[in-house]
């Protein structure tokens, strides 16, 4: 984080609202800041209304604006399972079936249900 503030800064001690923007469209932002918008994550890193960011704040600000946008990703709707836990969850599925239970004259793919 530290050099990504260098970098937007420019050499100064703290980055301005302009410079934030300039930086937002430059360097093509993770899509969770993307969907939050270039105003609303300055805003977040200034809560005081300053119009400057120090590195410190940007550091800490950044970070938790990460942590938090990451573990809902910035859309308000709770992540679902990854691809290994949804595969386990069909691999512990398919085995559960007995086979018994299916009828010999069941047409093929008549255990799966593909609509969604």
């Amino acid at each position: 984080m530290s050099s990504l503030f260098d970098k937007i800064a420019g050499g100064g001690s703290s980055i301005s609202q302009q410079q934030f923007d300039q930086a937002f469209q430059t360097f093509n932002p993770p899509a969770v800041f993307q969907q939050q918008g270039s105003s609303a994550v300055f805003s977040a890193l200034d809560p005081n209304g300053t119009g400057s960011v120090s590195q410190p704040d940007f550091v800490a600000g950044m970070t938790k604006l990460m942590v938090s946008l990451r573990a809902d990703d910035g859309s308000g709707i709770a992540p679902g399972p990854s691809p290994s836990q949804s595969l386990a969850s069909s691999i512990q599925r398919l085995n559960s079936i007995d086979p018994a239970s299916v009828p010999s004259d069941a047409a093929p793919g008549t255990l799966f249900s593909i609509s969604a």
